[in-house]
């Protein structure tokens, strides 16, 4: 609808500040003159907008210029209330934000959209607390203190002091430059930069944060998706990895997937299990992802791994047996 698009127009030049037609083209989707003529629409109805001409023109509002626009439609409601029931904003402190901006929302929509809204979105239910096997998928605490002054680094720009508890370390004081913050399965990371070297630190590892007033060396905008896939990518491809070669019930091929890094090769045998060639972090890990599987896998190499399973059976079987 052309009212949506005025709307959207006009977020696009407050957020952007000046926006030649060809960009606000691309971005809403219509030809340029369409966009001439919502320009001229929107001037009509007193909106300042007003047009730059040049090689770096383009349209922009005058400065200052502030507008309530509440009039979302039911689907934008409801997708509003859908993204205020994940628990995202949980890891980085905003959880007490979200629900008073949640209750604002509500209330700025028209009556007419306020109950099918707030009934549809009792309908759909994002990221529950527990799976179909009722184990509980707990989101890691981490004080509002500190991820509160770790957000206000990363939003301002600032360097960031931080005392980590690196895994198998003693705790250290550290200054990083922030990039941006990502939570993947209710786990919040900050990712940084220390000594121009990419770093990725566990929220639930910051013992202690502190904002400095220097600024951060950083790129002013930065693709945060792209980031975190290419450190995943190096994670997944980097430390003491195991490779290791097993074969598994095709019924619990998943559960597999779910612990291991990658799959490097996969066929399947002639009794119907999977013959897999898989990488895992580190031998302790490979030993635990198999040990899960109990007798639906069996690891072929290396050696080591197979004797530290028999081990572990072995100790098991004998404090288990019968007694005399």
């Amino acid at each position: 609808m052309r009212a949506d698009r005025l709307v959207s127009l006009v977020l696009l030049l407050r957020q952007h500040g000046r926006l030649s037609a060809v960009a606000l083209a691309r971005e809403l989707e219509v030809s340029t003159r369409t966009v001439l003529r919502d320009i001229e629409a929107l001037s009509s109805a007193g909106v300042p907008v007003y047009a730059e001409r040049g090689r770096h023109g383009g349209f922009a509002l005058l400065p200052g210029f502030r507008t309530e626009l509440t009039g979302l439609n039911h689907d934008e409601a409801l997708a509003l209330l859908i993204a205020g029931s994940r628990r995202g904003a949980q890891a980085f402190g905003l959880g007490s934000a979200l629900a008073s901006a949640m209750l604002k929302v509500v209330d700025a929509l028209p009556e007419s959209y306020r109950d099918t809204a707030a009934g549809a979105a009792e309908r759909l239910l994002i990221d529950p607390e527990t799976d179909l096997l009722s184990r509980r998928l707990v989101a890691e605490e981490v004080p509002d203190t500190v991820v509160a002054e770790v957000r206000r680094a990363v939003l301002a720009g600032h360097k960031l002091r931080i005392h980590y508890a690196a895994l198998d370390q003693s705790p250290k004081w550290r200054t990083v430059d922030p990039i941006g913050l990502v939570t993947v399965r209710d786990q919040g990371y900050l990712l940084a930069t220390r000594s121009g070297a990419d770093r990725t630190y566990r929220l639930s590892r910051v013992l202690a944060a502190q904002e400095l007033d220097e600024p951060a060396q950083r790129p002013d905008r930065v693709d945060l998706d792209r980031a975190w896939q290419e450190r995943s990518t190096r994670f997944r491809t980097g430390g003491d990895q195991v490779t290791v070669l097993l074969r598994v019930n095709p019924a619990r091929r998943e559960d597999l997937l779910g612990t291991a890094l990658a799959v490097r090769a996969e066929e399947a045998d002639s009794d119907g299990w999977l013959r897999m060639e898989v990488a895992f972090q580190d031998s302790r890990h490979a030993e635990w992802a198999l040990w899960q599987l109990s007798t639906s896998a069996e690891a072929l190499s290396p050696q080591w791994l197979r004797d530290s399973l028999r081990n572990r059976a072995t100790a098991l079987a004998t404090r288990y047996g019968v007694s005399s």
